[in-house]
């Protein structure tokens, strides 16, 4: 305990003694003058005037409430001596990672594929960044943000399994607008330093010149992924991809030209290794970068003192608990209950993020709901209403919008509110602005089929409402008895009667023979039941279906992507 640095921290505070020793002193001359007859009756009088003997004035509880007034402001007041101090510097490092997701990314010469080992490094990447600023984007023909700045890298890790290069909506190995967009992300987060990852087997036909003029003062590392050697591409129907001619594309790293346009990049170029060594020389570039910086501001420490008043208030407590009684707290209470309280007219998020910004980040922790209030994007809206579980609401977003990823996911909402027949026109619509979609054709086609089985249970439940008719003919054919037989089954169905169906054709007249006599002694509460049974099934036949339709992030992820291109192209 160093008392030397001994000092207050709200040393204006001590003000507050002024008035408790003035008020102190009122009291403590109340108290003496109170029942004071001596000053108008003589002492031998006294017993005879007054009705009881003065109580004589503990000086003990005035003194101890003193104390305790005094201890509080006194503790209100901040008194410290530690110093604690903490640097000002925060290492914000921004990172902004660009994988490539062109055909060439399936290559097997890397096992299991290049794709595959590329998202184990990014894996791996992110598992070691324990603080700063990290972003995600692909390309292939153009680039596309699937994370942009963040600290959280968990979000970005939940995110690379769905990364495939079929989900890109044109095909090609465009570099230079990947790097375009890695500059517009970093310079959107205001970050004036910041460095990109570039993870590919390639740059493709760009000039290397014309790249690095992108850069601005940013710094391109790179991981080849790949070998030398090359590797045909396995197409998912079998058999490898192959060119005009025929022949099969076999293609390699181009380790020279990565290495080259890394160095002038003045960043580190390394070609993918089954160790940790290429993560480390790509992060110790970034990590040596943080450190410099945090040495040069290392002289600027924010002062800060441990405030020690809070272990006044122990001493104060039990000099409260003497003084507890009807009235003699009230100088306590006003020394502590105006306590000066912040104030902020502004939610602290407001200040910094926007409200679509506010919505994604919700989104992303699966605050569903929340995001669905923020956003201010229909589609993004009517996303967040449907993961909330508000199909409904879902579809009235969408209403509006004459596009085709929007009737697209307007039925997805309609079927999941169980609006089938208004989910088929929706499936309809988005196939006539673009027609032949994968996603759309395979939804539509659970459909139809769903709503086919209901139309058939719905015909089947109403056949079986009706009284069977006699049976007019012993030498029915086969058919005709098949047929009979199905009728008698359903019925039994409906009255619960859970037999074992038989094939004999004696056993087969007996279950009908007893089917009928069921049938004709049913009363109208059991026939009342009816529609509920169908309702219930219908209700079944539609959780089916709902099972079926596709819910995966690639498939939002290829839908976004192809969402952002067809804008792109309008624009142009």
């Amino acid at each position: 305990m160093d008392l030397s640095n001994f000092h207050f921290i709200r040393p204006y505070y001590l003000l507050s003694l002024i008035p408790a020793i003035i008020l102190a002193l009122l009291l403590l001359k109340n108290k003496l003058a109170q029942g004071d007859w001596s000053k108008v009756c003589d002492a031998e009088l006294m017993p005879y005037v007054l009705q009881q003997k003065p109580v004589k004035q503990n000086p003990w509880l005035f003194l101890s409430g003193c104390l305790a007034a005094l201890l509080a402001i006194i503790a209100l007041a901040g008194p410290t001596w530690q110093r604690l101090d903490s640097p000002v510097f925060r290492n914000d490092a921004a990172l902004v990672i660009a994988l490539n997701l062109s055909v060439t990314m399936d290559a097997t010469d890397v096992k299991p594929s290049r794709l595959v080992r590329a998202r184990y490094k990014i894996a791996d990447i992110l598992r070691q960044r324990k603080d700063g600023l990290t972003a995600l984007l692909v390309y292939s023909g153009d680039a596309f943000t699937v994370t942009p700045l963040t600290s959280d890298v968990a979000t970005i890790d939940n995110m690379l399994s769905a990364l495939e290069t079929n989900i890109m909506p044109s095909a090609g190995n465009n570099t230079a607008a990947a790097i375009q967009l890695a500059v517009k992300l970093l310079q959107q987060a205001s970050q004036q330093q910041g460095d990109i990852f570039l993870i590919s087997d390639g740059i493709g036909e760009q000039d290397a010149d014309s790249l690095l003029d992108l850069l601005a003062d940013y710094h391109l590392s790179i991981l080849g992924v790949g070998t030398e050697q090359g590797a045909p591409i396995t197409l998912s129907h079998g058999g490898f991809l192959q060119d005009a001619a025929g022949n099969i594309v076999l293609p390699t790293l181009s380790n020279a030209r990565l290495a080259s346009l890394a160095s002038a990049g003045e960043g580190v170029y390394r070609q993918i290794s089954s160790d940790d060594s290429d993560v480390n020389a790509l992060l110790g570039r970034l990590d040596s970068l943080g450190r410099r910086a945090a040495d040069k501001q290392s002289s600027g420490l924010i002062e800060q003192w441990r405030d020690n008043g809070a272990w006044l208030l122990l001493l104060v407590l039990p000099l409260v608990a003497l003084n507890f009684r009807k009235g003699l707290l009230s100088i306590a209470l006003l020394l502590i209950l105006p306590l000066p309280q912040d104030a902020y007219a502004v939610q602290w998020q407001e200040l910094w993020q926007t409200k679509n910004q506010q919505a994604q980040q919700a989104f992303d922790n699966k605050q569903f709901k929340q995001a669905a209030e923020l956003f201010q994007s229909p589609q993004w809206k009517a996303a967040a209403q449907y993961k909330a579980g508000q199909h409904q609401q879902a579809a009235e977003t969408l209403k509006e919008i004459d596009e085709a990823d929007a009737y697209y996911n307007k039925a997805n909402a309609l079927a999941k509110s169980g609006q089938l027949d208004a989910a088929l026109k929706a499936y309809q619509q988005a196939l006539k602005l673009q027609p032949g979609d994968e996603d759309t054709l395979h939804n539509l086609k659970q459909l139809e089929e769903a709503l086919k089985q209901q139309q058939n249970d719905q015909k089947e439940s109403a056949e079986g409402k009706k009284p069977q008719d006699n049976r007019q003919s012993s030498q029915s054919d086969k058919s005709g008895e098949s047929q009979d037989t199905d009728q008698q089954n359903e019925q039994q169905q409906a009255s619960q009667d859970k037999k074992a169906e038989q094939k004999e054709s004696t056993e087969a007249n007996e279950q009908e023979a007893a089917s009928s006599e069921e049938d004709g002694q049913q009363d109208e509460p059991e026939e009342a039941a009816t529609p509920t049974s169908s309702s219930d099934e219908q209700q079944q036949a539609n959780e089916q279906w709902l099972n079926k339709i596709k819910d995966d992030p690639a498939g939002l992820l290829k839908r976004k992507f192809r969402y952002q291109y067809g804008q792109r192209q309008r624009q142009q």
